[in-house]
């Protein structure tokens, strides 16, 4: 199963100019930017080529992923 991709910018517009500046500024807030976007790219590759769809890997890696968004946005949102 194919799900939408997802972009931090797409997902939280009202946060896209303040997103920018931490990437400029914040080291942290570009690492973790730069894992979840790795880590989508990868759960995308491994959906569209449909290998192990239902594996357990995939949810670790799904789960990881919801973890750093959630991360992400508390570092937007906690000024």
């Amino acid at each position: 199963m194919i799900t939408e991709h997802q972009d931090l910018k797409a997902e939280f517009p009202e946060l896209a100019e303040h997103m920018d500046q931490l990437l400029a500024e914040q080291g942290h807030f570009a690492r973790r930017y730069e894992e979840f976007n790795e880590l989508t790219a990868q759960i995308e590759h491994i959906e569209r080529n449909d290998a192990a769809t239902g594996s357990q890997s995939l949810e670790e890696m799904k789960k990881k992923r919801l973890l750093l968004k959630d991360e992400i946005y508390r570092m937007l949102t906690s000024d």
